[in-house]
């Protein structure tokens, strides 16, 4: 049987915070079982603050559970999970560095040729739509160019596991899309394992194979899971209008909104 890519296992993770001398605890994920099978992409979904950016951190890494257990196909995560990439929301471009550049940089970095690195950078841009612009730096670019380089800087190191914070928030609609269906294109190419964050349900069943709904914070947990049964491959705009997705959408929209209204509330308080 095959291992799960992803393993969060009673997962919780606190943080300790000192307001004017005195310390507090704020519990943003406890009690958390999460799996992303090889191949799968899942989206999770929840109110602001629920933590999603916290199971993502954890399953990078970048923050250690204060109890439970991740583990990255079988084995206990140990410091940074070097069999994942990491695509951040906002851009992690380096400025004074060039489109062909800032792709190639991770294959330089870990001992490659430079030379041959540019070459497969190149290559990527060319994936991504970006033939052309190679010797372009990203205050030049678009905000979805960028987006296109940072997509192409994160897979060309040819990852496991592709974790990702809400990537295309910042985006008009028109280009969100489009690069939605670039990275469906781009995935089904190789099927890696994909846990991917967002605020937008529509963007999350557009895309997953699976879907988890998170409860409000602070203690958030998943309260639902909902497989994504539409046909693969999929047009994210044209996927919205089929009377399947509709049904999908009501239905998690069902648990998700008393949620929302719960963080709403409570953020509204403070």
């Amino acid at each position: 049987m095959t291992r799960p890519a992803i393993e969060l296992t009673d997962v919780s993770c606190t943080f300790l915070s000192e307001d004017g001398g005195v310390h507090s605890h704020y519990t943003a994920v406890r009690g958390v079982n999460l799996t992303v099978g090889t191949g799968e992409f899942v989206s999770v979904v929840g109110p602001t603050g629920c933590g999603k950016s916290t199971l993502l951190n954890m399953s990078a890494g970048l923050l250690e559970p204060s109890q439970g257990a991740v583990r990255i196909f079988g084995e206990p995560l140990v410091g940074l999970n070097r069999r994942a990439g990491y695509m951040f929301q906002a851009d992690s471009l380096m400025p004074w560095m060039s489109a062909i550049d800032n792709v190639s940089a991770g294959l330089v970095f870990n001992g490659m040729n430079k030379s041959e690195a540019r070459d497969r950078a190149a290559e990527w841009l060319r994936r991504v739509g970006l033939s052309g612009f190679e010797n372009s730096y990203p205050h030049h670019l678009s905000g979805g160019m960028r987006k296109r380089v940072a997509m192409a800087q994160t897979l060309i190191m040819d990852p496991d596991i592709i974790l990702m914070d809400e990537p295309f928030s910042a985006l008009d609609i028109q280009t969100r899309q489009l690069m939605e269906n670039e990275l469906l294109a781009l995935w089904a190419a190789k099927r890696k394992a994909v846990l991917f964050i967002t605020h937008d349900l529509d963007e999350a069943i557009a895309m997953s194979d699976r879907v988890v709904v998170m409860s409000a914070g602070p203690e958030s947990h998943p309260i639902g899971q909902f497989l994504i049964d539409l046909p693969r491959p999929r047009d994210v705009a044209e996927v919205r209008v089929t009377p399947r997705f509709i049904e999908l959408h009501t239905a998690i929209w069902s648990v998700l909104r008393e949620e929302v209204l719960k963080g709403y509330q409570r953020n509204r308080g403070n």
